[in-house]
């Protein structure tokens, strides 16, 4: 490999991190972000080795992540509204955007709670809300990336804003707290401990699941802090009974997480936390196989579940 060859493959690499999480958060998937962001490198890369003048390698590939993922979007949306049960994202652990800034916007947009809201959003309207407020693009480079006119994108913004933005969580910010409160939450489940664990979860917590109708899991969310808390005690001890399971804990979507590790060391579900207020408002658990075949080691819930 030349000199030349090896500068741009190392600048490719470099621009990798911003493709992802550019991707990640316009779809909720690892597997397909990553997909798409090779595809985009891969075309960046043959722009590069021809003619064409690029003033701005990131912008240049900011724009076909962002039209990929718009396309992306519009052939899954069949797929979404016929979705079995809860859709929740496909799970990104440990930390997995270190390298990039660490500001609010950033970290918030990438919890499991934020990508949902999204959910509710048009390819378009996603694509401007994330560019603008959450990756701080001006509206002239929004534009530019979507190929519409300034004031389409200012438009497109606003509703996005309006639905999204009054809904979005707001978490605690202190990670050591959160990080020793997830602690506690775990240990009051490992040791079926009903009254500490209600101690830990706020009022109106809410417990949700992801099985896609793969494998067993909610067909609707819980609420409450007592029913949420005995549904936890209660899936402990079928977990017990299927032979045991770890939950070895990690940060789940820049929020508190675990994987549920079965005894056999396999990753059978992630599950991530919100903290408000020094609660646990909600825990998201992902037993879906088809998301979490990027986690190593994974497993199937429903192949341990049956060994009950």
């Amino acid at each position: 490999m030349d000199s030349v060859e090896t500068t741009t493959s190392a600048m490719l690499e470099q621009l990798r991190p911003k493709a992802f999480a550019i991707a990640y958060r316009m779809l909720g998937s690892v597997a397909d972000a990553e997909d798409i962001v090779q595809e985009a490198l891969v075309r960046l890369h043959a722009a590069l080795g021809s003619d064409e003048r690029i003033a701005s390698p990131q912008a240049y590939l900011a724009t076909i992540v962002t039209r990929l993922c718009i396309d992306e979007l519009r052939s899954a949306r069949r797929r979404r509204e016929n979705y079995i049960g809860e859709w929740l994202p496909e799970p990104l652990v440990g930390a997995a955007e270190a390298a990039a800034p660490q500001r609010v916007e950033l970290t918030e947009s990438l919890s499991m709670a934020f990508l949902v809201l999204l959910e509710s959003l048009s390819p378009q309207e996603r694509a401007v809300l994330l560019l603008r407020d959450v990756f701080d693009y001006d509206y002239a480079q929004v534009a530019r990336i979507v190929g519409k006119s300034e004031a389409a994108c200012r438009q497109l913004v606003v509703r996005a804003r309006a639905r999204v933005l009054e809904r979005r969580p707001r978490f605690d910010a202190d990670a050591a707290q959160r990080a020793a409160l997830a602690d506690r939450f775990f240990a009051a489940i490992d040791a079926g401990d009903l009254t500490g664990l209600e101690a830990l979860l706020a009022d109106e917590v809410s417990l949700h699941g992801d099985g896609g109708g793969k494998v067993p899991a909610l067909a609707r969310a819980l609420h409450g802090r007592d029913t949420v808390a005995r549904a936890l005690l209660s899936w402990a001890r079928v977990g017990a009974r299927a032979g045991g399971y770890t939950a070895r804990r990690t940060q789940v979507n820049g929020q508190p997480g675990a994987l549920i590790v079965s005894s056999e060391g396999l990753v059978i579900a992630v599950w991530a936390l919100d903290v408000v207020d020094n609660r646990i408002a909600a825990i998201r658990s992902v037993v879906n196989p088809e998301k979490l075949r990027h986690i190593e080691n994974s497993g199937d819930f429903g192949a341990w579940l049956r060994g009950v």
